[in-house]
């Protein structure tokens, strides 16, 4: 499948999602921090057709620091096998969050070696604006086994961003401290810088030229570390940053959620 520009672009449009062979998986990831039952209730009432649910909490976070830490690798090859995914398939991922939720199993998929992963650019929005199906229900995927691998690649903790440049990608009023609805601590991890998620998008939710995410990225030094709040969104920025042909960041996992629950500084304000 050789969509806009290749099989390594890791964004798809609508319109060529709609042309794409018949073989491609789809999963809708929707999901709300406020509203567990968001995503299962949306994805009823109409979902691209073929598409499959995938949970954030349950299918893409296990046990550890933070809100969303990974699952073990075993468990998620476990669960890729459960949801139809298999070494070699070609998946296509979107929300109803302009990527930023979608982009959690595009990074994980990518952090495993999965060549083939796409986010559909603007979510289900862009799908029904472009005048496409919607199906209702629940999709059954057929099952499948996904080889088992090593580690995810690209992950730190928080013992390692010492000397590293942290960029934090949560919304300002969260990087200053003015505003913190989940996390112990309001505030941002001393020293890292604020470029939010949305700052990538153009005005209808759809990704930057990856000459305008370049120029976003201008001086930020080689091979950062992404932190936002419970490492989800941080996968959004990432793929951005992969948009703009500036390689793969390390994430922090945690993010957020795990360092204002440890015994560690916090700044608050505009600056670094």
């Amino acid at each position: 499948m050789r969509l806009n520009g290749g099989v390594d672009n890791p964004i798809i449009s609508a319109s060529e999602l709609a042309d794409a062979p018949g073989t491609v998986k789809l999963y809708d990831l929707r999901w709300a921090l406020t509203d567990p039952t968001h995503g299962i209730n949306t994805y009823k009432s109409g979902h691209i057709p073929g598409a499959v649910f995938v949970d954030l909490d349950q299918d893409l976070s296990g046990k550890g620091d933070g809100r969303h830490p990974l699952p073990a690798t075993t468990e998620f090859t476990a669960t890729l096998g459960r949801l139809g995914v298999g070494r070699d398939d070609h998946v296509v991922v979107y929300d109803d969050m302009m990527g930023t939720i979608a982009a959690r199993m595009w990074w994980m998929l990518k952090s495993i070696g999965h060549s083939h992963v796409r986010v559909l650019d603007g979510g289900i929005k862009a799908w029904i604006e472009g005048g496409h199906p919607i199906a209702t229900g629940i999709e059954q995927p057929t099952t499948t086994t996904y080889p088992e691998v090593e580690s995810f690649a690209g992950v730190v903790n928080h013992a390692d961003l010492a000397g590293r440049l942290v960029i934090d990608v949560r919304a300002p009023d969260r990087y200053t401290g003015e505003h913190e609805p989940v996390d112990p601590k309001a505030g941002h991890i001393p020293g890292a810088i604020n470029l939010p998620t949305t700052g990538n998008l153009d005005s209808r939710g759809r990704f930057l030229s990856p000459g305008d995410l370049a120029a976003r990225h201008d001086g930020v030094a080689a091979h950062p570390v992404l932190s936002c709040g419970s490492g989800v969104n941080a996968c959004h920025a990432a793929l951005a940053m992969e948009l703009a042909g500036l390689g793969g960041p390390d994430i922090y996992i945690g993010s957020f959620s795990d360092w204002s629950s440890r015994d560690l500084p916090v700044h608050t304000g505009p600056q670094p």
